[in-house]
């Protein structure tokens, strides 16, 4: 699911807005996987609705915050300013991350950054230019140390 509650009503989510104007943005890309398998990130998330859209593409909305994912490839939007994390990625989903859970998933939580393990708080990572991010659960893969971005992100 992709609208959170807070999202569908517009509400601030921890100091983040719904902006009519976004600004200049950059892309980060997030991957996930739950017992060997790939956990689809959906779009629209961080989009109020009305959604405007044009098949599984997400056009825009009433309103945006200043982190959203417009297609399901996991690629999120993410505008410039101050730095944005993933804690608060998953707070404007409105869903779950922690050491030991991941979206609906439960065990070990391995996060990866640009292909390195990630240790400490996953909450915490940084949501910075072109940043390759996987997490997983229940199950190591080789994460990608890399994503082809759209030129402009």
């Amino acid at each position: 699911m992709a609208l959170s509650a807070a999202v569908e009503h517009r509400e601030a989510i921890g100091g983040l807005h719904c902006l009519t104007r976004p600004g200049p943005r950059f892309g980060v890309h997030l991957e996930l996987f739950a017992h060997r398998l790939v956990v689809h990130v959906p779009a629209g998330i961080g989009v109020a609705p009305p959604q405007r859209t044009r098949g599984v593409y997400v056009l825009g909305g009433a309103c945006e915050y200043a982190l959203r994912s417009l297609e399901p490839t996991g690629v999120f939007l993410v505008t410039r300013g101050r730095t944005l994390t993933l804690g608060e990625l998953f707070a404007v989903w409105g869903q779950r991350l922690s050491a030991d859970r991941l979206l609906g998933f439960r065990g070990p939580v391995a996060g990866f950054v640009d292909g390195r393990r990630r240790r400490g708080s996953l909450d915490a990572v940084p949501l910075r230019r072109h940043a390759e991010i996987v997490l997983e659960v229940d199950g190591l893969l080789a994460p990608h140390p890399a994503y082809n971005f759209a030129p402009g992100l």
